[in-house]
């Protein structure tokens, strides 16, 4: 007698934006998050003790945000990704606790990381769900809204960030999550109606440790490489860089070996796949060191507060949302991808080439000329590439190839974020030890100066300190976006040739058999609704009740269809 398979879900339109809407909860408290900090940042810092550690706020999330990111992938594609993204909102909404509440520096590091353990299964598994419940073909529309969540967040985040820095605490940062939090779980539970499944097979354990081990000493090696304190030659860098390489050798024995491998290697004999996340790649290590590091320098080289930072952060919100939208309509209308991220590189090489020239000086409208700029370009990017990937791989694929090519996009930004942010910082503490040991401070004195600066304490300082701090951020940034220059070229050229093939027309669920769409989904709920379901009218009872199994699903025999388990 053949088993009975669970009854596929029925893809309406309707199940369709009810699980979108908690997608969309879910991305806000994440992207929310990552731009938030930013504009407080400064304050975080002078207030906890860490100015010449701050990088460590931003490189502490990215890292743990990467590590996880092939885990929730694989582990949603093996065992669904319902109860993952319910645990991912859960863990986020926890650790923003802990940062609240952190009474030093490393102490908030450590939750910060802990948050980044939340927020990368948060946005992996809303672009894996999204692969799983529209096809590539109708994909564009979805994505352009999940890409102006990220504008969205890009400047209400530092937008917040400045009004609680300004009028209340920086820990209310970290207090918003609370609620947000509280309502995507909310959400989660009631809206996130999607099929659970059980492994067939062992869980890679030692891919994931080899993946950790080598990701953690890759960072590790640059924050100790580019620090004044160790440098290049130093022996601890190059234990660091040694182990990364041990590991990585570790993990593709590991990989070659293991029966369900987290990141099979297979993948990477897709030609598409490998290009798409050569440009995620490239793209990372450019725009998310750019991205962390202007709201500090519009704070501190500007002089303005940290609301006014986040105000002038509009006009890159206003460029992507824009982009984003637009691309995804046009992609959805005309089956073509390949114009976008050529003509997205072009135009953020051109914004990153005008932010060389950012100084004191420079006037706030010009600024926000570039900010638009940068955003416009970002938004004809990040989420085509991703829909390219997704496109490029089979069905049972789609989270693994989805966590593979964003762990990528994460190492270049945890890459740039390490490097060239230890550039800004080392430059910059350089710059005001000096501005402090002129105006007559001592060594030590100017140290611990350098050390508890904030926009507070900005604004106190004599008139010829302060103008000397502000050109000591002007001098200490804007060089540092040359150095990110080449890697936004290696992007359009990868880009130029990426292969244009056609847009799938089935949804992952349904290529994989777990679900019915289109009219004959909307059949059956209608039937279902009107009480006219019988348990001979199902598409495995023999009775050839209209082929309610999607492709791919075989010869099993299936349920009479009902709502799945909310």
């Amino acid at each position: 007698m053949t088993a009975i398979a669970p009854a596929p879900l029925l893809l309406t339109k309707r199940r369709i934006w009810i699980i979108f809407s908690a997608l969309i909860a879910g991305m806000l408290l994440s992207s929310l998050d990552q731009t938030i900090v930013s504009t407080a940042m400064p304050t975080i810092v002078g207030d906890l003790g860490g100015v010449e550690h701050q990088v460590w706020i931003t490189t502490a999330y990215i890292l743990a945000t990467t590590i996880v990111m092939p885990v929730y992938g694989k582990l949603g594609d093996v065992l669904g990704r319902r109860w993952l993204f319910i645990i991912a909102i859960a863990i986020f909404t926890a650790a923003s606790i802990g940062c609240a509440f952190a009474g030093d520096f490393w102490t908030f590091v450590v939750f910060r990381a802990m948050q980044g353990l939340g927020g990368g299964g948060l946005m992996i598994l809303s672009q894996a769900i999204i692969a799983d419940i529209v096809p590539a073909n109708e994909r564009g529309k979805y994505l352009g809204p999940l890409g102006a969540i990220f504008g969205l967040s890009a400047v209400a985040g530092p937008l917040l960030g400045g009004f609680f820095v300004d009028h209340l605490t920086w820990q209310w940062a970290f207090y918003i999550n609370i609620p947000v939090g509280i309502a995507a779980l909310v959400i989660a539970l009631f809206a996130l109606t999607l099929p659970s499944k059980r492994a067939t097979n062992p869980i890679d354990i030692l891919g994931i440790l080899f993946l950790s081990i080598a990701t953690t000493c890759l960072i590790f090696f640059t924050d100790f490489g580019g620090d004044k304190d160790h440098g290049w030659g130093s022996f601890a860098t190059w234990a660091w860089g040694i182990g990364m390489l041990l590991a990585a050798v570790a993990f593709v024995i590991a990989e070659a070996r293991a029966k369900d491998p987290i990141i099979p290697l297979s993948l990477f004999k897709n030609p598409i796949f490998i290009n798409a996340t050569a440009i995620g790649l490239a793209l990372g290590i450019g725009m998310f060191a750019a991205i962390g590091f202007v709201p500090t320098f519009l704070q501190m080289s500007s002089g303005t507060s940290a609301a006014a930072s986040g105000l002038l952060m509009i006009p890159m919100m206003v460029g992507l949302i824009g982009t984003s939208i637009v691309s995804g309509m046009a992609i959805t209308k005309t089956g073509k991808y390949k114009l976008y991220p050529i003509l997205g590189t072009i135009i953020t090489g051109i914004a990153m080439v005008c932010m060389t020239t950012l100084a004191a000086s420079t006037p706030i409208w010009l600024i926000c000329v570039y900010l638009f700029i940068f955003g416009a370009g970002l938004g004809l990017i990040m989420q085509v590439v991703v829909l390219v990937v997704q496109n490029a791989v089979p069905a049972a694929q789609i989270g693994t190839a989805t966590s593979t090519n964003n762990y990528f996009r994460e190492v270049g930004a945890a890459l740039g974020t390490a490097v060239f942010g230890t550039l800004f910082t080392t430059r910059l503490g350089e710059n005001l030890k000096d501005v402090f040991t002129r105006a007559g401070a001592s060594p030590s004195d100017a140290a611990g100066a350098t050390a508890t600066l904030s926009p507070e304490a900005l604004n106190k300082l004599p008139e010829a300190v302060h103008t000397g701090v502000v050109n000591a951020y002007a001098d200490a940034l804007a060089p540092v976006f040359w150095y990110l220059v080449p890697f936004i070229a290696v992007a359009l050229i990868l880009a130029l040739f990426l292969k244009q093939i056609p847009l799938s027309d089935q949804a992952g669920l349904v290529a994989r058999g777990e679900a019915i769409s289109g009219e004959e989904a909307e059949r059956l709920e209608a039937e279902q609704r009107g009480g006219r379901v019988t348990a001979g009218a199902g598409a495995g009872s023999g009775s050839g009740g209209g082929g309610a199994v999607g492709p791919g699903a075989g010869g099993a025999n299936v349920a009479p269809p009902t709502e799945p388990e909310a």
